[in-house]
């Protein structure tokens, strides 16, 4: 059997982005103001602090124009709210992000929920959520909407294929499940309460693995021919970084997978820029 083909998440975002930026140009050049996103970090995790910085210099590159809130640790839940609806009445915002995790004290749900949904260009306001699951997508999840876009580049066929996605989670898992439902599939959502995972990912003619855990995937486990989607990306001690399928053995076995990294990380940065065009777009046309 031959080795899967990469789906190279760099070149199809970079894709993307270029197109981006031919829409914003042409938008400034009718004497429109650039979109405008603005990222929140709150807290000093290192990791999000890089996440937050590539966001910014990429909205650079395709033209947005980019505003960085960066907050203590020890920043009130009030506090962070009033930022929020600081930027939900500012006119010149078109999308507000903001990075998660939170620190712990704060309660994740209820401060997304003060984002409106308009401004929502992460696609974690229940609004956006409900209207994925009405089959009627409005911001969508950005990493669940950059996997689409990824398998669609592979001309995946939905319809009558059997999806499994691994992870529940309502930043990847349960959008992921809702956009494949909605796409054709018939899916499969495992959980940590899933017994028998084996058994359920050597059904899956597409796999969508986003759990966080090296090597939980087993490659033996593959379909033969089989789409695989790894989300999970963690550090080793010696620094590598690895996703949750055995990406050597797999690989003997798909059709299609994504490395790690290199695959879903720099889509989910194209959606989110997307997201943002589109909401300055509905905000110059009153139509969300």
């Amino acid at each position: 059997m031959a080795k899967a083909r990469l789906i190279d998440g760099k070149a199809i975002a970079a894709a993307i982005q270029s197109a981006l930026a031919a829409k914003i140009a042409h938008r400034t050049a009718e004497g429109l103001r650039p979109p405008c996103l603005a990222v929140i970090l709150a807290g000093d995790d290192p990791a999000s602090a890089i996440y937050v910085q590539k966001k910014y210099d990429t909205c650079q590159q395709v033209g947005m124009t980019s505003l960085k809130h960066v907050l203590p640790a020890s920043i009130t839940e009030d506090k962070l709210i009033e930022l929020l609806q600081a930027l939900n009445q500012d006119d010149n915002v078109d999308g507000i992000l903001l990075q998660l995790p939170l620190p712990a004290h704060i309660h994740t749900p209820q401060v997304l929920e003060c984002i409106l949904p308009h401004k929502d260009v992460d696609g974690f306001h229940p609004y956006n959520m409900g209207r994925l699951a009405q089959r009627r997508p409005a911001l969508r999840p950005c990493t669940p909407y950059g996997i689409m876009k990824l398998l669609d580049h592979t001309e995946e066929t939905y319809k009558f294929r059997h999806a499994v996605v691994v992870g529940a989670s309502n930043i990847v898992g349960r959008p992921m499940a809702l956009e494949l439902l909605t796409a054709g599939c018939t899916v499969t959502v495992c959980h940590r309460f899933t017994r028998h995972l084996s058994a359920h990912v050597k059904e899956a003619d597409i796999l969508i693995s986003a759990v966080g855990k090296p090597g939980i995937i087993k490659g033996e486990w593959i379909k033969p021919d089989a789409t695989v989607i790894d989300v999970g990306i963690t550090r080793l001690e010696n620094g590598t970084l690895t996703g949750d399928v055995e990406f050597d053995k797999a690989s003997e076995r798909a059709a299609w997978i994504t490395p790690v990294p290199g695959g879903v990380g720099p889509m989910t940065v194209a959606m989110l820029l997307e997201n943002t065009l589109t909401a300055a777009s509905w905000h110059r046309h009153h139509t969300y």
